[in-house]
């Protein structure tokens, strides 16, 4: 495993150098590994970092403007923001992105493109329409037919998926008609939409995470499932080992995350006979593994595109 990237400190904790800026990281803790090393990367480079906790900016709009307070102080002087918004605060979390994008100040991943990303039936369909390879995928509420959806997505075994989960929550894998039926009346009984997804047999308990900034890929590893497990995530147990990324890789990653909006993304494939399959785009990717793995500064890439994006405004 690859050491923890080393920074080195230009400016006291929490103190700008002359002509520095003030670069806050919306994120529910400051403890959490990806947040911490952002804190760092923002010092290193001789700025000021703050965390907001994403529940406690309160949002104020009238006509004098748009307006934002935190722990009773006016939030002002900001020079980007970094958005770290859990899947559990979405709408809170895109509402107080989207306010920051309506008080100028820039922001790294706009409201409308994490949204995009959330919602992975839209967010597969807006990557089919620009030409690149995904999944064959089935979002459907008709149980008449379940072999003829299944049929739709080459077969058993098949994928399938909460539109909404997370770190492999709500992924699940049929291998029978029955199974299939059981998932999707259940999920539908309890008001969750689903997805079917072909299961890519070459690449089973196997991905690939690129880490894109900007408009190239900053970091790449190999996600193995642990034994016994068909999803990689390494919140589920998987191992990551670093790789270099093929070029046809990498250039999917990089227009997936053009095609949805996003400055920073965690782009997830799977390895099929054809070429890189789009499985997930993920706008707020934890980047320990990938640290580790790969011995790569993550934390460093989005702090300085967030720098660009503040400079460019």
């Amino acid at each position: 495993m690859a050491p923890r990237p080393k920074l080195r400190r230009t400016s006291r904790r929490g103190q700008p150098a002359e002509g520095g800026r003030h670069v806050a990281i919306l994120s529910r803790k400051r403890s959490l590994y990806s947040t911490s090393r952002l804190v760092e990367a923002i010092e290193a480079r001789g700025h000021r970092a703050s965390v907001l906790d994403t529940l406690r900016c309160n949002m104020i709009i009238a006509n004098a403007g748009a307006r934002m307070t935190y722990q009773g102080e006016e939030l002002t002087g900001l020079g980007a923001v970094i958005p770290r918004i859990g899947a559990s605060i979405t709408a809170y979390g895109l509402a107080v992105v989207s306010h920051f994008e309506v008080m100028g100040v820039p922001v790294v991943n706009a409201a409308n493109p994490i949204a995009r990303s959330r919602d992975k039936l839209r967010c597969l369909q807006m990557l089919a329409q620009a030409g690149l390879s995904i999944p064959a995928t089935v979002l459907a509420r008709d149980r008449s037919d379940v072999a003829k959806l299944v049929q739709e997505v080459g077969g058993l075994p098949a994928i399938v998926k909460l539109t909404r989960g997370t770190q492999g929550v709500g992924v699940m894998i049929a291998s029978t008609l029955a199974e299939v039926q059981s998932m999707l009346d259940t999920f539908w009984d309890l008001g969750q939409e689903i997805v079917l997804q072909e299961f890519i047999h070459e690449s089973k308990g196997v991905d690939v995470r690129a880490i894109v900034v900007g408009s190239r890929v900053v970091g790449a590893m190999r996600r193995h499932a642990k034994k016994g497990e068909f999803r990689s995530n390494l919140h589920r147990g998987g191992a990551g080992t670093a790789i270099d990324l093929p070029p046809g890789y990498a250039e999917a990653a990089v227009k997936a995350a053009q095609v949805i909006g996003l400055e920073v993304c965690g782009v997830d494939m799977l390895e099929s006979d054809t070429g890189p399959r789009i499985m997930e785009i993920n706008s707020s990717p934890g980047f320990e593994g990938m640290e580790r793995a790969t011995g790569r500064d993550i934390a460093g890439a989005i702090v300085d595109r967030a720098l660009e994006l503040a400079v460019r405004e």
